[in-house]
């Protein structure tokens, strides 16, 4: 069977169970099974999918984040933090529709995997008096949380696509960085322009009030700078940074009267469902590795007449629609721009901005699976609107690039 008539009919599995509300997890399960079947149909394969998935320390980090990211939501929600810091922010910016853009983006820039379940219950706080459906929240959470993934030089993938690709950081970013801008123009006008908010009365606070709302509002931003901090100087993975803060933050918030229970962090942060649903992803990833895939998607692309250029967009396009992360499209994809030597500044940014495109639109990506699952929205109903700005955005790039393309 043709590679992509395969690729078709497994999207359109997913989407067909998606719509009779089946768990995306199970979803991704099935397709993959359809794939292997196809491809494969070896037990032998599918242990083997298994026995990697299990064994990559990917895996687990993955899973642990997502685990201490909500340890240190329910810290937050529960010691009165995050809500005294959505009330400080408020009294600073009377504008809610620039927090909602600005506080997804702000903590963007913390290379956690799945980190978008610490930013949707912010959203969400500050959505409390606007009429927003779950989709319309999930989405904003999403795009804004996002922004930084073309000009960050902490992103994983930004990091490998420099070390791959033989350019400089400053270089790659510089090339890049525009696209941000973009990205938070195109966002603002199809996710928060539309938001009618409702005129609010500012209450009298006392000064008290003020100063135990500024206290929120540290012990809410202390620790993301800390798990930033050690992620990037500390050289720990993201879960085990993440993990160290909680534990730290549970002697922090006792010190200030703001305790929280231990067992309230530990056993309220475990969810089954989204464990599950994250294993079958990962699972999902490997069986496209093991039947070679992804191999044969590039192998296919390599040997059709397209310019160059636009086959590197199509295999970064569809490698990280099937991956879900940026180290996956840039891991394939970045070694073949490398290879070709010539323009390499230029074909690593279609490269990245393509495979960056493909990873927001797929439900193999952590960040919208734990995104959809915290506002309980609709998968396809959410993506449409980030659909809408992808296009835009790539439209753009591509006619930008085009316009000033060097050969």
């Amino acid at each position: 069977m043709n590679i992509f008539l395969l690729l078709a009919a497994a999207l359109l599995i997913i989407i067909v169970l998606l719509r009779f509300k089946i768990p995306i997890g199970a979803c991704m399960l099935a397709s993959g099974i359809f794939i292997w079947a196809l491809r494969s149909a070896s037990p032998i394969s599918l242990l083997q999918a298994a026995y990697e998935m299990l064994t990559l320390p990917r895996t687990y980090d993955i899973i642990f984040a997502l685990y201490f990211v909500m340890c240190l939501e329910i810290e937050l929600r529960l010691s009165g933090a995050l809500t005294d810091m959505v009330k400080a922010l408020r009294r600073m910016c009377s504008d809610v529709k620039i927090l909602l853009a600005a506080m997804p983006a702000f903590l963007g820039l913390l290379p956690s995997v799945g980190g978008a379940r610490f930013s949707a219950p912010i959203v969400e706080e500050l959505s409390a008096s606007l009429k927003l459906s779950p989709e319309h929240k999930a989405a904003i959470n999403f795009w804004f949380r996002h922004l930084f993934e073309f000009s960050s030089p902490i992103i994983p993938g930004m990091i490998m696509a420099c070390s791959i690709a033989g350019v400089t950081f400053g270089e790659f970013i510089s090339h890049l960085c525009w696209l941000t801008v973009a990205a938070v123009a195109i966002g603002w006008l199809i996710l928060i322009r539309p938001i009618k908010v409702p005129h609010e009365k500012k209450s009298v606070e006392s000064a008290a009030e003020i100063r135990h709302e500024r206290n929120g509002l540290i012990l809410a931003l202390l620790p993301v700078a800390a798990v930033f901090m050690v992620v990037v100087f500390g050289g720990l993975s993201a879960s085990a940074s993440t993990g160290l803060i909680v534990a730290i933050w549970v002697v922090v918030l006792k010190a200030v009267n703001r305790g929280v229970g231990v067992r309230k962090i530990f056993l309220g942060a475990f969810d089954w469902k989204m464990t599950l649903n994250i294993c079958c992803i990962l699972y999902f990833i490997q069986l496209l590795d093991v039947t070679e895939v992804l191999g044969e998607i590039v192998a296919a692309f390599q040997a059709s007449p397209l310019p160059v250029p636009v086959i590197i967009a199509c295999v970064s396009l569809i490698i990280g629609v099937l991956t879900g992360m940026s180290q996956g499209h840039v891991a394939i994809v970045m070694p073949i721009v490398a290879a070709m030597g010539t323009s390499d500044l230029q074909l690593a940014g279609v490269a990245m901005a393509f495979g960056v495109a493909g990873q927001m639109l797929t439900p193999t990506h952590v960040c919208l699976i734990v995104t959809i699952d915290y506002f309980h929205a609709d998968l396809l109903r959410t993506l449409k609107p980030i659909l809408l700005a992808e296009i835009i955005l790539l439209t753009i790039f591509s006619a930008y690039t085009f316009a000033t393309w060097s050969p």
